[in-house]
């Protein structure tokens, strides 16, 4: 979409249930509901993981942030 900034940060307890998630920029509100039925749910971080996210979508950012929460990323560089 030729957007280049944004962020989407995933919070998730020692249990791995995802409590919230920020999401700023650009079509954020285009990404909301998955992490509103998410919290709402009280979903874990596998049960994310283990779902479709189809590429290219702007759903990826979101499953990306999972991977990252659970210390899984692909796209990002390491935090250690």
């Amino acid at each position: 979409m030729g957007e280049r900034d944004g962020l989407v940060k995933v919070i998730a307890d020692a249990d791995h249930v995802i409590r919230g998630v920020h999401i700023v920029g650009p079509h954020a509100s285009d990404l909301i509901q998955e992490a509103a039925v998410i919290v709402r749910n009280r979903m874990k971080l596998d049960d994310v993981i283990a779902t479709i996210h189809p590429h290219p979508t702007l759903g990826e950012a979101f499953y990306e942030a999972v991977l990252d929460a659970a210390g899984r990323a692909v796209h990002l560089v390491s935090r250690s």
